[in-house]
This record gives C-alpha cells, structure tokens and sequence, in this order.
C-alpha cells in the first residue's frame, strides 16, 4: 500500500450561528470591487430622486422673482440629463450587484454540498435529508432574497439622507437639527421589534423544517400507507403541522404589520409638523427661507422619512434572512465532521483487515454494540458475519468502511490503522453492495460508470455481463441509454440489485462490502444475483453479512456473532460439525 501525505485544505465555513451578519460580509468578500461599482453606479442612476427637488426649489424661487426664462429651460435641461442616465447605469447596477448575489448562492450551496459529504454518516442517519434539502433550497434562497429586495431600499436612502444632508447644510442649515430628531426615533423602532422579530421568525424556521421533515417521511412511506389504506391518516399528520406553519407564520405575520403601521404613522406626523414648521418659519421671517426652500425642506423631509420607513420594513425581511443565515451555518459549523484533511492518502491496497479489540457503543449511555472483537482478515478472503438481529454484524461492515469509528481498539488496512488514513482514497478500493440498490433519475450506463469518468461502452458492457445484467439492457429499448426513473423504479429488485453489482465491479475494488445484498429477491432474482457476486468476490477481500446461511456456505470463513461478541468462527462444514449457535441457526431456517 503506498501513501502520500494530504496538503490540501478543507473549506472553511464562513457563515456563523452566532454572527451571521459577520460571515455573510466575509462570504461576499470576493465581490466586493463588482458590490463597490454597483453601489456607485446606484447613487448616479437615483441621483434625481434627492437633485431634482433642488431644481425644482430652483425654478419656484425663479418664477416667484419673475427670473429669466432661460435660467428656466437650464434646469430643465440638466433635470432630463439625470433622468437619462438613469436607463445605462441602471443596467451597469443591475448586471454588477445580481451577478455578485448569484455568485454568493452558488458559493453557499456548494459550500453546503461539500460540508455534508464531509459530515459523518451518524449526523446523516440522525438528521432528516428534507430538512437539509429546506436548507440547501429554501434557506439560500432567503438570503439571496433578502440582500436583492434590501439593496434598492438601502442605498435609495443613503442616497437621499447623504444628499439632503448636503443640499441643507448649504442652504438651511438650521433645519439639519429637526433632521437628527428622526435618528433616535428609527433607532427605537427597531430595538423594540428585532428581539420579538428574531424569536418568532427562529421558530417559524422550526416549524418549516419539521413539515418539511414530514413531507419527506409521506412521500418515503406512500406505498406501504396506499397499502393500509392509510391515506388519512398521512393526509391528517401533515395537515395538523401545516397548521402550525401557518399559526406560527401568521403570528409572524401580525408583529411585522404592527411594527410597520405604527413606524409610517410616527413618520408621517414628524412630515407634516416639518411642512408647517418651516412653513411658519417663513411667514414670521425668524429665517431667511424662501418659498422654494419651503418645498425643498418638505420634499426633502418627506422622502427622508420614506426612505427610514422603507428601511425599518426591512427589518423582518433582514430577520428572516438573518435566521436562514443562522440555519446555514448550522450545517457549517457542525463539529461531526469525518476529519480527513491531513490525513495519509492511500494509493492502493492489498485487502488486510485486521480489529484489533474493537468496542463500539453508538451513544455514551448506551450498552457496546461491537464488543472485545478481534479478528485478522487475510487479502482475498471472503468472510460471512453471521447472528441473530442486533448482533452486530452491519456495524463490523460499517466500521469497516470508516462510517463508524472505534471506541476503544484499533483496525488496521495493510497494517497501517485506519484512524490515520484519508478514508476517501480508502473508498477508492472498496465497493459496497447494500441491501436495498441504491439507483438514481439516469440511464443505465450513467448509474453504472456513477463517479467515473471516460468510460467506453465495451467496459460498461463486460461489467453488466459479468453481473447478470446484459440480457436486462438487451431487452430494454434504449440499451445503456434506457432511462431507469427515480431510484430505478423501472426495473425489479434482482434487476436493480445486478446493476449494482456491475457499478461496483466495473471499479476493479481490492475490498468488497456486501450487506445482506440478496435478502429481498425471490429465489430466480437471488440465483442470479449470486452468479454475479461470485464473480465479484474473485480475488478480493470480501466482508458479507448475510441472514440466509444458504448464501454464505462457499464464504472461506463464517464468524458468528452475539451480542457484538465473537462466539464462533469457521467453515460452514466445520461450525455444523461444532453444533453450536450456528449450527442451531442452520437448523432454523432448514427446518
């Protein structure tokens, strides 16, 4: 077995639980020179919104003086300027902030994708994959959302704020401090809402994942419920948790509509008192303000308390954002991870397996599922794990494969203990046939090359046949093109079991899993199905569980297990001679 040492690193999660505002800055950290132009190309193109009452301050002031008509066309004139620049720099916005939050989505779902294949199967046999789906979809979906319908918004008030800002301190300057009344105000606003906003959008986020988990158990379990005749009773489980959904949505619902009432309310006020304030202002000649900065303080006190109101109904928008932030790096900052990185690459093995006294318990108060098991497994020997249901026999195959890790004890590939090995070059040698054939939406020749790139037909072919399974694609209209359906739903049991078969023999594997691969087929499928794992089985080290002993009587050496205990091992000839458990489980079935 030759080795070479991992340099590269894994992919850092920059999206936090606890501060997911902070990861999403440093998530968007690589677009920040397109987000810079696209904010820039934003203030030109809204430019008009806070230049034209200037003008148009202007060209009041000019028609109560009776001024020139010519100044008149003048601002006229540089008013159709700025709103023709709109149209082109909107485009310049447009192209520079969407591929930016594009980018971001892809990112994120990629960054999602390669931290589950990271996770160990534990997290994955606990954790609903409707629930990751809800969060891989749905949930990047929401902060895409949420920075796309937040931008304009945002930027549309800088804009304004900084303009007015601007324009006033020029010409009236006074009223800047009626201005500054509106800060403390918003700042208000959003204290009282946000905490009472983030506990009902986390649990209305609960709420989604749970009917999301039980939308996937409905459709998982639709035929045996069709079966029952169960339909109601699926029907009425999902009804009663949609519901919820809906009460905990509408609650939701009711807060943000209070919030955002009572802010257009208390901003509407502080406008109008504006209006006759400054109006007032003029009229007793306390200030120097002519009747078009009359308008321009209301226009501009109007648009200023727009633009607030408009930010502060961001708030449940951005809470929901934040949440789904928080729901991602949930999935990124889970410790479960399969460590790897760092790790000793396996070039190839020869097929040694040796547990050295492993003990294996699933959880800290459970009792050891895997118990003192010691065995030496030689290249190219086919071994049969044997014993009554939670004997263990599926967490030895599981352990082998580096799902499961030892608790106490040790298992060595070539001599070398697998704790210390990159488990994916490991894999690389290994090929897993499980009891139910796990098929996808593709054709034949897609489900049988999965993973491997620059097949020919000729390999897929001798594959197949050595699998049982070419007479199958002879008689399928397309061939290796025949689209097989979700998880193969085409095709038979055997059938599905021999494709299988042929994926993993078309990988020329030194170590062969095979768990319980023919218990679900009648006897012509399963006659079959061996056929092609004993060809499969030549020349590799091959671990079998299997529940009907007559499978496994060829198998070099069969260990039996009891309670995650070796309680006998041997041929199939000697353990009858033994007339021990196994001999009684023989007995059993042929009986």
């Amino acid at each position: 077995m030759g080795h070479s040492q991992v340099t590269t690193s894994g992919v850092g999660s920059s999206i936090s639980v606890e501060r997911p505002f902070s990861g999403l800055a440093r998530a968007l950290r690589p677009a920040w020179g397109r987000l810079a132009i696209a904010a820039l190309a934003y203030v030109v193109k809204d430019s008009p919104i806070w230049v034209l009452p200037v003008i148009t301050s202007a060209v009041i002031d000019t028609v109560v003086a009776h001024g020139p008509a010519l100044r008149l066309i003048a601002f006229g004139g540089a008013a159709l300027v700025l709103v023709g620049l709109n149209y082109p720099v909107s485009q310049v916005y447009v192209r520079f902030f969407n591929s930016s939050v594009r980018d971001l989505g892809v990112a994120l779902r990629n960054r999602l994708a390669h931290r589950l294949q990271e996770l160990s199967i534990g997290f994955h046999t606990r954790t609903s994959s409707s629930v990751m789906q809800t969060k891989v979809v749905r949930d990047v979906e929401n902060v895409e959302l949420m920075l796309q319908q937040a931008a304009n918004p945002t930027l549309s008030a800088l804009g304004v704020i900084a303009g007015a800002i601007v324009v006033l301190a020029i010409q009236v300057p006074a009223f800047l401090i009626l201005f500054a009344l509106v800060i403390p105000l918003s700042v208000t606003f959003v204290r009282g809402v946000r905490k009472r906003s983030e506990r009902r959008n986390e649990g209305f986020r609960r709420d989604v994942e749970r009917f999301s988990s039980q939308v996937g158990e409905m459709a998982s379990l639709l035929p045996i419920t069709r079966a029952h005749g169960l339909e109601h009773v699926a029907t009425e489980r999902v009804t009663t948790t949609a519901r919820t959904v809906r009460d905990s949505g509408l609650v939701l619902d009711v807060l943000n509509g209070r919030f955002t009432s009572l802010a257009w309310v208390a901003f509407q006020f502080l406008s109008i008192g504006c209006l006759i304030g400054a109006a007032l202002v003029s009229v007793s000649g306390l200030l120097p303000i002519t009747p078009g900065q009359v308008v321009l303080l209301s226009t501009y006190f109007v648009m200023l308390t727009n633009s607030i109101v408009n930010l502060l109904n961001l708030a449940p928008l951005l809470t929901k954002g934040r949440e789904s932030l928080r729901s991602i790096g949930e999935v990124l900052e889970e410790p479960d991870v399969e460590r790897n990185e760092g790790k000793v690459r396996v070039d190839g093995v020869t097929g040694r397996l040796r547990f050295e006294y492993v003990d294996f318990r699933y959880d800290a108060g459970d009792s050891l599922a895997i118990d003192g098991f010691d065995l030496d497994i030689q290249p190219g020997e086919t071994v049969a794990f044997v014993g009554r249901s939670g004997s263990g026999k599926s967490t030895v195959l599981n352990l082998a494969l580096g799902f499961l890790r030892p608790t106490a004890g040790r298992i060595l590939l070539d001599g070398v203990d697998m704790d210390g090995l990159d488990l994916r070059t490991v894999r690389q040698s290994v090929s897993v046939v499980p009891q139910e054939s796990v098929l996808f939406t593709g054709s034949i020749r897609d489900n049988v090359t999965y993973g491997l790139d620059h097949v020919d037909d000729d390999r897929v072919r001798e594959a197949l046949r050595e699998a049982n399974a070419l007479d199958l694609v002879h008689d399928l209209p397309q061939g290796l093109d025949t689209l097989l359906g979700e998880r193969g739903a085409r095709l038979s049991g055997g059938q599905r079991q021999r494709i299988s078969i042929a994926r993993a023999l078309i990988r020329n594997p030194r170590i062969l899993l095979l768990d319980e691969a023919t218990s679900a087929l009648d006897s012509e499928s399963e006659r079959l199905v061996q056929q092609a794992l004993a060809t499969l089985r030549r020349g590799r080290t091959t671990l079998v569980v299997a529940h009907r002993l007559s499978t496994i009587r060829s198998a070099d050496r069969i260990v039996v297990l009891d309670a995650g205990r070796i309680v006998e091992q041997g041929t199939h000839a000697q353990l009858l001679a033994a007339d021990g458990v196994y001999a009684t489980l023989h007995s059993i079935q042929a009986g």
